[in-house]
């Protein structure tokens, strides 16, 4: 005999608080593991901090997440179905243990890209079965490997890649409760729970840093959350697109600059906006608290008008993304025009 679920509003909130608890706990384990293990990240020409700095701290998001999202998902209806939650906590897992060898010494891009995307295409053939066609998969696939590494290159100063998943995961738990999926909100709720978590000792000065193992699975669930609700109801992509646009902006533009410009675009480098900023003389708190108010200012009033009005939400998207490559190339000049001006003197 089954055992009957408790109040789903008790069971959720459970769900939360663990994840949080949880990824807060791990964080305070990783960083003494990580002087232990002497995994430190050094300063040096294409960083931004200043002194030694642990890093592996994301191992505390991805399981704060993983006791709170699988359950939330499997349980609380609608269930996405027991495939996609299956393929999505595999995948959760071979990207954070790919990440986590990383962190402790730097592998081959190979592999890691290997592990990426054999995840990534589990979790889309998953998801693409529940849609019209399983040829779905293969945009999926390329939208996945792009959102967990883009993730990975925007993690760079203290404390802007937990605000940005803080951020998208509580705004995407509230366009999945308007839409009526009430597990994938949830999910998204504990992925806010857990990044909250780490953010405590991530925030400036960093105690510790995210690293691959954080990064790029906090962008593999980022994705993962955006393709179920697709699936759920194809016009949420619109606000859910909207709600990313911060990173995917600042990280698609500049791998294009680099690219027409002839740089080794794949080597580590410091010429995204968030970085140029930094380097200008900008603490990384008001950096990402700048990031913080595109999010609310632009983000969630276009999200809202794309989630209430689908008819305009593509449009709502496509302007969200011009006014962000238009602030993007502002602040890229404004941070040259600086440059030159110091320069000169």
């Amino acid at each position: 005999m089954s055992l009957p679920l408790p109040d789903p509003h008790v069971f959720a909130a459970g769900c939360l608080l663990v994840a949080f608890l949880v990824s807060f706990g791990c964080v305070r384990v990783a960083i003494a593991y990580a002087h232990r293990k002497g995994m430190l990240d050094a300063p040096g020409q294409r960083r931004s901090h200043s002194v030694p700095t642990p890093r592996g701290g994301g191992i505390g998001i991805v399981i704060g997440a993983l006791v709170g999202m699988p359950a939330a998902l499997l349980l609380l209806p609608p269930s996405p179905g027991a495939g996609v939650v299956g393929a999505f906590t595999v995948g959760v897992i071979a990207i954070a243990a790919i990440g986590w060898l990383d962190d402790h010494g730097s592998l081959p891009i190979k592999p890691r890209l290997l592990i990426q995307l054999a995840a990534t295409l589990l979790f889309c053939v998953a998801v693409s079965s529940h849609t019209a066609s399983l040829w779905w998969a293969v945009p999926l696939l390329l939208a996945g490997v792009w959102c967990i590494n883009l993730h990975n290159f925007m993690d760079g100063i203290d404390g802007i890649a937990a605000m940005q998943a803080m951020f998208f995961g509580g705004a995407t738990a509230l366009v999945a409760a308007s839409a009526g999926a009430y597990g994938i909100g949830i999910a998204a709720a504990a992925l806010d729970a857990a990044a909250a978590g780490f953010w405590w000792f991530n925030r400036s000065p960093a105690r510790i840093f995210m690293g691959d193992v954080g990064s790029a699975t906090v962008g593999f669930i980022v994705f993962a959350l955006t393709a179920m609700l697709w699936a759920w109801r194809t016009d949420l992509l619109w606000p859910e697109l909207i709600l990313s646009s911060a990173f995917v902006i600042d990280a698609t533009l500049t791998l294009l600059v680099r690219i027409l410009r002839g740089a080794r675009w794949y080597t580590p480098h410091r010429e995204h906006l968030y970085q140029w900023l930094v380097r200008r003389g900008e603490s990384h708190t008001r950096v990402a608290t700048g990031y913080l108010v595109w999010n609310l200012f632009v983000c969630v009033p276009s999200a809202w008008i794309a989630l209430r009005h689908p008819a305009v939400a593509p449009a709502c998207c496509g302007v969200a993304y011009l006014l962000g490559a238009a602030a993007w190339r502002t602040g890229k000049r404004s941070c040259l025009r600086r440059r030159e001006r110091h320069v000169s003197a």
